[in-house]
């Protein structure tokens, strides 16, 4: 096989369409309700939406669910590097998988892209969605770290959990 049809068929393929179009979803997604947050924090302080969730717009440096936050710019940046060598990853494992792992890596490279586009634009992640019972709050997160999570998750069980025939 030619190195032209190569391409094609890594590029091109059913399969990887597919995996790109999950990408684009879940950038999109997130990206849109990041800017509504964003523009309607500007205004106001947070949404009350009921007794257990609300929006309040927090701006996270450090990864997934605010862990690992910092104010030193040295932590911040060897951070970021490290979450453009996973994109970089997941971009890789998406062409080697099967087309239900391309969608599961689609799912949390689309949320990292979007965490990451956030870090090289905002140089902070901006979360919002507060989870909480009384005075216990969640960690405050976005729709990109919903996205990661369920891709993480349901990856753990399909390998794990669940036994192959």
């Amino acid at each position: 096989m030619n190195i032209s049809k190569k391409i094609k068929k890594l590029f091109f393929s059913k399969e990887n369409i597919i995996s790109l179009l999950v990408v684009i979803f879940v950038f999109v997604l997130d990206r849109f309700s990041k800017i509504n947050i964003i523009n309607n924090q500007l205004n106001n302080k947070s949404l009350f939406i009921n007794d257990f969730l609300n929006f309040d717009l927090v701006w996270n440096t450090g990864i997934s669910f605010g862990l690992f936050s910092q104010n030193a710019n040295i932590y911040y940046h060897i951070i970021s590097i490290l979450i453009f060598l996973v994109i970089v990853f997941l971009s890789y494992l998406i062409s080697r998988a099967n087309i239900t792992d391309k969608i599961l890596y689609s799912l949390i490279l689309g949320g990292g892209l979007g965490n990451f586009y956030d870090r090289l634009v905002y140089f902070a992640v901006p979360d919002f969605i507060d989870v909480h019972i009384n005075e216990f709050h969640w960690f405050t997160f976005n729709i990109a770290d919903i996205f990661i999570t369920i891709g993480i998750i349901i990856l753990i069980v399909k390998d794990v959990i669940i036994i192959k025939k």
